[in-house]
């Protein structure tokens, strides 16, 4: 076993015990096996039913969108394709606002109708993508999706009132907050299929990389290639945004991650790093949520924002130094 797999495991391990005893109150380690026991009402109450799910779900959530972001980036040969270029994340936060601000009686809200939304949009991409040729067209069509889905919503949330609008901008920046069992038992069976799905799409991936004229020569159909892997990528970032929000740059800052650590890998292993960062970067931000201000709680999505914008402005000097000393 590589070292880098065994700090994985042990990194892994230390942040679901952190996320698990810190905050308000604070359990120690040695009582998280009394508080799953249920040996005590408070720590039980705490550790299982309000930490443990937010737990479950941000690892599933992190490592959905991570992995969708390195199937479009690879599938697109594009470093900056995100799911948020998709139309399925913000087709999520049109119809929650819709439903928080006309009232509308869907069973299940939020998550019920943010997976009717998150499904129209990344259909009304996926259908308009079929007319395109090339990967850059498919990324413009994204875009262009994403840009008028972004304009129903903010006319939404400017019909709320003040009450509706800090529901929404808490789902809308992304939040783990209220999450129970339940959630995590609607989005967990989708999510822990869909990612093997992912790894059936590597050998597609790796054809994809070679170009649309040498994967036709290969006797591989580009186009339906490039289909296939968007149809999964659009699964998984529906049923992550759910339960979350759309959680920004995750499915940026995993594939980068795992190319950055592993960089002359194939595309397989680039999958499982990538989920693996995306995990942990989800619930160390949630962590970060709920702590730093207590009581009050951050929105997800600000913070993975900002460690997006603190790593691009870290590579952005380092390329900088690189010329001036080239």
């Amino acid at each position: 076993m590589s070292r880098s797999v065994v700090v994985a495991a042990l990194a892994l391990l230390v942040v679901s015990a952190a996320a698990l005893c810190l905050g308000t109150p604070l359990v120690g380690v040695n009582r998280l096996p009394a508080a799953f026991a249920g040996e005590t009402d408070l720590e039980h109450a705490v550790v299982v039913l309000l930490r443990a799910p937010r737990l479950v779900l941000g690892l599933l959530v992190g490592a959905a969108l991570a992995v969708a972001g390195l199937l479009l980036q690879e599938s697109l040969r594009n470093p900056l394709a995100v799911p948020e270029l998709l139309g399925v994340s913000s087709g999520a936060a049109v119809f929650v606002a819709v439903c928080v601000v006309w009232a509308v009686p869907i069973p299940g809200a939020p998550l019920v109708p943010a997976l009717i939304g998150a499904v129209i949009g990344g259909l009304i991409t996926l259908l308009a993508a079929r007319r395109v040729v090339g990967p850059a067209a498919v990324l413009l069509v994204g875009a262009a999706v994403n840009a008028a889905m972004q304009a129903l919503m903010l006319t939404a949330v400017s019909l709320s009132d003040s009450r509706e609008q800090g529901v929404l901008f808490r789902y809308l920046l992304g939040s783990l907050t209220g999450t129970t069992w339940s959630s995590v038992g609607l989005a967990a069976p989708g999510l822990i299929a869909l990612l093997p799905l992912a790894l059936l799409c590597v050998p597609l991936l790796g054809v994809l990389r070679l170009g649309d004229e040498t994967a036709s020569a290969l006797g591989v159909r580009a186009d339906r290639a490039r289909m296939i892997v968007l149809v999964v990528a659009c699964a998984l970032v529906a049923i992550a945004v759910g339960p979350s929000g759309p959680i920004a740059w995750v499915g940026f800052l995993g594939p980068h991650l795992a190319r950055r650590l592993r960089p002359g890998a194939d595309p397989r292993i680039w999958l499982g790093w990538s989920a693996l960062f995306g995990a942990l970067l989800v619930v160390v931000a949630d962590l970060a949520a709920r702590t730093v201000i207590y009581p009050v709680e951050l929105p997800v999505g600000g913070l993975t924002a900002l460690v997006a914008i603190a790593l691009a402005a870290l590579l952005v000097r380092r390329r900088s130094a690189r010329e001036v000393l080239g």
